[in-house]
């Protein structure tokens, strides 16, 4: 039983970790094609794009660590299928589930492991991950502009350079050339020498030119066509040049505000956070209902002070025909102040309404994202491990294709929940748990059909049912 147990063993771990890190490369080769632009060429150094691929790296765990697990098993039992080990197992009275224990409680290992990394490294990957960018976005801004080549890095510009200083900021023989102009011809500018800085936003480059000339070519005065060109020549001591650097940005706040977001959170801080967006909403309602409320008057002067029983009045048609004609004009004004009055307030608290409701939404969501990645490990251990014991094929073939066409069902539900969760039109727990309660009867269907020895997957028994209805109907013809 336990050579069993150890051959069950070796031939789920290798798979497992080639198929891992086979996915994780795949991810991070996408991770650096949607960020080439602003990694490649801009003077980063290698180490600082390898450790900002690492900390990417850990986010992509959740998508890499399902998949390999579900491929390896599938391939693992598929091949012991396909060499009629798992027959060989059956047949000395040990059955699948048995057999499967072993990996059971090596997959309920891996999934407690995920638990702990998505509460404990994750959060502080992700802020690793956050703070690098920030840093990235801020690096010196020197590499934008390189000695002897015109840089066109900042569109509508194209920047020469001669010599640049040791300090990376002192500039000499620079030339500007200016394409932003309406009428198609670029101004020029030639300075001796410069430095470069940036503001302290971050959002320009600024160039401080001295002793050059400025070169502006425009058409004649007098409207219409007019061949002849306008020349003009401006000479300066000193002049400043902004670049916008929008272009340049990564749209990444400061470390500050990375720490209160909810991917850098564990289950205690997003408990704490959601209380305290709890407690904020709850004031907000508060205060709407009380300034609203204070709109809606009802006078009882007399009420206390007299014994006189007034009968009720039944008012029939509407109420403005009560007022005397000359005060109709006045309350109906008074009414459609008060009107316009609670409108205003009202739309304007919608908004930081629905803003609150939404972040506890995404709370919600990112506090039960802590446990799916680990039930999600178990769930297609449970759809991969029988799947490869019906099909009976191990190798890259058949096991990649049915745990790709698996696994997109099983990210396309979740993703498409998650959106509707955040957006308000699904309860969020149900969102986020919805793709494994959709599976989770596949996994135990399957389950039940290898333990079976079904062949739900093999042509030939289908083909054989095939001929055989044709078989019986001939007769009858």
């Amino acid at each position: 039983m336990k050579k069993i147990h150890l051959l069950l063993l070796k031939a789920f771990i290798k798979p497992f970790f080639v198929t891992f890190f086979i996915v994780m490369f795949i991810l991070l080769m996408l991770f650096l094609f949607k960020y080439v632009d602003d990694l490649i060429g801009k003077g980063f150094e290698w180490y600082t794009i390898l450790e900002l691929m690492l900390y990417a790296s850990a986010a992509n765990v959740s998508m890499a660590l399902p998949l390999a697990i579900l491929l390896s098993s599938i391939m693992t039992f598929g091949t012991l299928g396909e060499n009629y080990e798992l027959v060989a197992i059956k047949s000395a009275g040990i059955s699948l589930q048995k057999a499967m224990r072993p990996l059971m409680v090596l997959i309920v290992g891996i999934a407690f492991a995920s638990f702990l990394f998505s509460e404990y490294m994750l959060p502080k990957a992700n802020l690793k991950f956050g703070s690098l960018l920030w840093d990235v976005r801020n690096k010196k801004l020197s590499f934008l502009i390189k000695e002897g080549i015109f840089n066109n890095s900042i569109p509508g510009y194209s920047i020469r350079v001669e010599k640049k200083g040791k300090d990376g900021v002192s500039l000499t023989g620079v030339m500007i050339y200016d394409h932003t102009g309406t009428s198609g011809v670029a101004k020029i500018i030639i300075a001796k020498n410069g430095t470069m800085n940036s503001t302290k936003d971050k959002q320009y480059l600024v160039l401080k030119l001295n002793d050059g000339v400025r070169y502006e070519e425009s058409s004649g005065q007098g409207g219409g066509y007019n061949p002849r060109q306008q020349l003009t020549r401006m000479r300066f001591v000193q002049t400043e040049q902004k670049f916008d650097l929008s272009s340049f940005k990564m749209n990444r706040t400061d470390e500050n505000s990375f720490r209160s977001n909810n991917a850098m959170l564990n289950l205690k801080g997003l408990t704490h956070k959601g209380d305290s967006l709890t407690k904020e909403l709850d004031s907000i309602d508060r205060f709407a209902a009380v300034s609203t409320g204070s709109y809606f008057k009802i006078n009882n002067y007399t009420k206390g002070y007299t014994k006189l029983k007034v009968p009720e009045q039944k008012i029939s048609g509407p109420i403005i025909k009560t007022l005397p004609k000359e005060r109709e004009t006045t309350a109906l004004q008074a009414a459609l102040d008060q009107a316009t009055s609670v409108k205003q307030m009202t739309e304007g608290r919608i908004p930081d309404h629905a803003e609150r409701v939404k972040m506890l939404i995404k709370i919600q969501i990112e506090y039960q994202r802590k446990f799916t990645l680990a039930v999600s490990c178990i769930l297609l251990f449970f759809i991969g491990a029988p799947l490869g014991a019906i099909i009976r094929k191990g190798g890259l073939g058949l096991p990649v294709v049915m745990a790709i066409v698996f696994f997109l069902i099983y990210h396309i539900i979740s993703t498409v929940s998650e959106k509707s969760a955040t957006q308000g039109t699904l309860n969020p727990i149900l969102g986020i748990w919805l793709a494994i309660i959709v599976l989770s009867p596949v996994g135990a269907f399957l389950t039940y059909k290898a333990t079976a020895d079904s062949a739900l997957f093999d042509i030939t028994y289908y083909k054989s049912l095939i001929v055989g209805l044709f078989k019986k109907k001939k007769p009858g013809l």
